[in-house]
This record gives structure tokens, sequence and C-alpha cells, in this order.
């Protein structure tokens, strides 16, 4: 049987390995899924800004690995330092210090420890690839090695160095690899490069297939470590031919340490250097190149092993987010949930939010719900969260990031001070009809027959009954509405709140009997055609029963002007919530009553018609 060949896709998405986890990173998007200490997966995910996009100067041969280095660095430690955040168990209590250093300086323990283990890190390379390979090299005979020969002795010696930082790496590989939570880094590392792998040989993206990739990667990070300790052989023997040979210091310590200042200022042009011939080496095929590709590709059997299937899982997840977001603009951000500030969550809520075109107000809902405090303390003070209360916020806001309107999320709202349920059977109470409401109130008498038309939730009907009750009024409301759903939903809310209501499923006035003092109606308004204009929490959420008004948004309207007077007592009133422009053309449709006004809600829309027949 012929072999099937398979089709090789490159793809730009690169990775790293963090703790418990994998970060990829793409050209517009960058994302890390990390397995929390409950076993869950967890995804903080951002947006880039592409390298088209990027100033020029930035995408310029040479240049640009220089800043792909340095940003790989800062993200690379900024990722790992959140990826431990996650990993680690949540910390109940802090420390007096920590609790001083928030409150007083609005600084974290974590951001003292991510800037120091950044600074540390930078030092040690320096110490270990620079200073220590000089250190060493002064060991050798002059007689071979000669530091300022322009000879064949200055070649020996800027080999020996080259030679010493490479084997002092490989030692501290080595060495490392026998720390326990870092094998399991090694582990995350194979995970990567074997889910990368299985992406560019055309396989789907499962547990099982990537697990029978290869965990060695043309683009790997080490590889490009290797190329770096080859091109800082050159490139360090050039400085010391041009520049440190000629210099005019006779002090031994002074001059040596010269050198090394010489070698770090060089290193952005080692980086450079080494990105181009990375970039070569991982665009050929050609087998003549293997003989320069394989020390990086030995290199990686050492910093990678085989994963585990959880963190093959981590790895899909995180490449297939940044597949997703770079495929869909509109996929929003995420973020871990870490024990930290509020302040600092909320903000990054707020940034997701406005990204999504959602107003910041309703993170603030979030979090007051959450935390159970009022919602005006969220912005003013301070309070440091348990990774259960962030866990809950970012839940709420990745799901409101959805579109689904927050009241559905968080499943009831408040309405004139009591707690309304909500879902999609329902329309969310508007704080409008609040409004509509107390004017109900405020014309009811002890005694007084009231009707809800378009019920819904109930919310209209159980204010009225209940602000009523408070005033010592009693009186008898009835609430209709054509859905048998919504009707289920405010019988509940009835119940839970107390009132005594009787509801009556009917189309409008079909299957009323008797006639009224009061009735209330928020009816549908919308013209049919502007329904797909809405906001999409409502027109892909809140029920089209509830909205659709006909081809004017009127057709309510009408009905109600031509059957209302039988159902009204004589003085009775009517008031009805109406869309923006239509209260004049609806007063018209009640020329035989004695009285009717337009009413303006709190923003100065004219929102109200009032009726007294």
């Amino acid at each position: 049987m012929k072999k099937e060949k398979v089709t090789k896709t490159c793809t730009h998405i690169g990775g790293q390995a963090v703790m418990e986890g994998i970060m990829m990173r793409g050209k517009s998007a960058m994302a890390t899924a990390v397995r929390d200490p409950e076993g869950k997966i967890q995804i903080e995910s951002e947006r880039l800004t592409p390298p088209d996009k990027r100033k020029k100067i930035t995408r310029l041969p040479f240049i640009r690995g220089v800043v792909n280095f340095i940003t790989s660095l800062i993200d690379g430690n900024r990722v790992l330092m959140r990826s431990a955040d996650v990993a680690m168990e949540d910390e109940e209590e802090q420390t007096k210090a920590s609790k001083w250093l928030e409150e007083k300086h609005h600084i974290t323990f974590d951001s003292i420890f991510s800037g120091l283990a950044l600074v540390l890190g930078i030092a040690l390379a320096v110490l270990i690839f620079v200073w220590a390979p000089q250190f060493l090299t002064g060991f050798l005979p002059e007689s071979i090695f000669d530091k300022t020969s322009t000879g064949l002795e200055g070649l020996w010696f800027n080999l020996a160095e080259g030679g010493i930082r490479i084997a002092l790496f490989i030692l501290y590989i080595l060495l490392i690899s026998l720390i326990p939570s870092l094998k399991r880094v090694f582990m995350c590392h194979g995970a990567e490069h074997k889910t990368i792998t299985c992406f560019e040989e055309g396989k789907e993206l499962t547990i099982e297939n990537v697990r029978g990739c290869s965990r060695v990667h043309d683009r790997c990070g080490t590889t490009f470590l290797f190329i770096v300790m080859v091109v800082s052989i050159v490139v360090f023997s050039l400085v010391n031919l041009a520049v440190v040979k000629w210099l005019p210091i006779d002090n031994e310590k002074l001059y040596n340490l010269v050198r090394v200042g010489l070698k770090v200022l060089m290193l952005p042009i080692v980086a450079g250097c080494s990105y181009e011939v990375l970039r070569l080496l991982a665009k050929t095929r050609s087998k003549f190149f293997l003989i320069f590709k394989f020390p990086g590709l030995l290199l990686q059997r050492l910093t990678t092993r085989e994963p585990e299937d959880g963190m093959i899982e981590c790895a899909i997840t995180a490449f297939k987010t940044v597949l997703d977001m770079e495929a869909d603009p509109t996929v929003p951000e995420r973020v871990f949930a870490t024990p930290g500030k509020m302040s600092a969550l909320l903000a990054n809520t707020k940034k997701r939010f406005a990204a999504a075109d959602i107003d910041g107000e309703e993170a603030e809902w979030i979090f007051a719900l959450t935390l159970n405090i009022p919602k005006s303390e969220v912005a003013e003070k301070e309070k440091v969260l348990r990774i259960a209360q962030a866990k809950e916020i970012i839940r709420i806001a990745d799901e409101r990031l959805t579109g689904r309107p927050l009241w559905y999320i968080i499943g009831d709202t408040d309405f004139c001070g009591y707690t309304i349920k909500v879902d999609e059977r329902v329309l969310i109470p508007r704080p409008e009809t609040e409004e509509m409401a107390m004017m109900a109130v405020g014309i009811a008498e002890e005694g007084n027959q009231v009707l809800d038309l378009c019920t819904g939730s109930g919310a209209l009907a159980i204010a009225i009954y209940k602000r009523l009750e408070e005033c010592n009024r009693k009186v008898k409301v009835t609430a209709v509405d054509i859905s048998e759903d919504a009707l289920a939903l405010a019988k509940e809310n009835a119940e839970a709140n107390e009132a005594d209501i009787l509801f009556i499923q009917s189309d409008l006035f079909k299957r009323i009997r008797g006639r009224f003092d009061v009735i209330v109606t928020n009816p549908p308004y919308i013209p049919t055609a502007e329904i797909d204009t809405l906001q999409r929490e409502v027109k892909d959420y809140e029920p089209h029963l509830a909205l659709d008004g006909g081809a004017d948004g009127l057709d309510f309207y009408r009905r109600i002007a031509a059957e209302a007077p039988k159902y009204l007592n004589r003085g009775g009133t009517l008031i009805m919530e109406v869309g923006a422009g239509q209260a004049q053309e609806i007063v018209k449709m009640f020329r035989g009553t004695s009285y009717s006004m337009v009413v303006q809600d709190f923003n100065g829309f004219d929102r109200y018609v009032k009726i007294v027949m």
C-alpha cells in the first residue's frame, strides 16, 4: 500500500511552558491555559498588536529579533508568574506585611516578586553565561589561548570561551531538570511542541493525535538559545579584535570588567542575528541544513519530557483559543481567577466590557452582587479577593461577554425594591417601568380593581400590590399574559414576594371578565424590522414575543384602544408605556376619552401615555 504523503502546514503560533500549563502566542493574540489545584483549566488571553500594525522600524531584519527577544523576556516572565498564581493553592489569609503594602502603597508581594525575579534572572544569566566563561578562561595557558591576540591564539581563546559557555548552558539545563516542579515545566514544554507539530501535520487536535507527535520543533526557544551561544562566539570575537584589544587599560581586573560590560552591550546584536538564523533554519526543509539544526534539536531532548494527557489538553486549549481569537475579532479576552486586589480585576473587567461595548457599570454590579457589598463601595473601597470570589466574578463576566444579559446570568433583578426572578422566558424589567408602577400606586384607592396587561415577569403587578399593601390600601390585582412560560415565572415571583395576584393566560382582553379601576400595560412596541438592529443581548436573548409590536410597533396599542373602554370603570385610568416617538400617535387613538396626556420619564423622553375614561 502506498504511504499517504503528509502535507505540512506552517503556523506562526509559538509557545512557552509555564507552571502546570502552556502559553501560546500568535500574531495578534496570546493565550495561557493552566490547570488549577481543583483540576480545572483556567484560561487567560489577550489581544496583541499584529506585526503589520507596529512601527516599521520594529519589523526590520535584526531589529525585529531584538524586539522579540525583549518582548518575550518580559511577557514570558509575566505569564510564568501569573501561571504560578493559578497553579498554587489559594491563601486564605494575608500577612500583616502584605496588607500594609497593599493598603498604604498599593503594591503587592506578587508584583514585587515578579520584578525581582526578572532582575535576578537577568543577573544570573549574565553571571553564568558571560562572566563565568570569561573567568574560567583565565585558567587556560596563554601560550595557546591569548585573549589579546589577533592571531591563532586569539581564535582558540574565543572558541574555548564559547565552548565553556555552551558547556555551562548544558550543565545548567541538566541541574534545573532535577527540580521536581521544573520537570513538570519540561513536560509542559513537550506538550507545547507536540501540539504545534500536530497542527502543522494537518491532524485534528486531539489528545491521542498530539501524544503521537514529536516533542522537538525547529522554532523552539532552546534551539534559539543554542544559536545565541554560537553567534556570541563570532560577535564577541569581533568585539575582542575590534575594540577590547585596543583599550588602554593596564589593570587586569578592570580590563576583564570592561570586557564583560561590552559583551552585555552586544547581547541585543547577538539576539538580532540569532533570530534571523533561527527564521532561516525554520523555513527550510533541506537536509543540508540539518547539521545546523541538529545540536538545537538534540538539546530539546533535555528541555522537553513526555507530557501527561492533562498537559496536552492545556496546550490544545491555549492553541485553539489563539486560533479562535485571530479568526474572530469579537472573541473576548479572558483572565485568570487569582487572589489579588479587587481594583485590578475590576479595571480588567471594565476593559474587557468596553471592548465588547458593554457598560462598565455592569462590571461594578457583578462585583457588588458577588461580594455582597453596596455598588457604591465597589469603585471606592479596596478589597483583596480570594480565588473563589475571583472565579465567580470571572465566570459571570465571561458569560456576560457572550452577549447574555447580566440579570439573566444573576437570575434575578431588583424592581421597586422587590426581588424579581428573570430568565429567557420574560423581558428584564427596566427602571423606566418602575415609574409607571409608582403612577399606578398614586392613583389606586382602597378596594380598586387593578389589571396588568402583558405582565411578563409579574414585576409591575407585584410592585403595585406590595406598595399599596404597605400603604394599607387593599386592592385586587389581576395579571395577564399570552405566554404560559412567562406566567409560570410570574407566579413564582408573586409567591416569593407574598403578593396575592390572580394570573390569567390571555391574549390581551380575550379571557378577561369584569371592569377595572386601573389598567397598566407595557406591551410589545418594537417595529418588526427594527428588532434585528437592537443590542445583541436584547435581540438574541429576550423573547421576541414580548418585543415585536408589528410593522410600526403600534399593533397592540390599536387593540387596547379598541377594547380598553369596555373594561375600564367610569373615571378609570389606563397607563401605557410606549416606545420612542410613539406617544402622540397613540394619544390620537383615544380621541373619545375624558382625558389623555403624555408623561416623560426621568430621562426627559415621552415614555408614558395616561388615559382617563
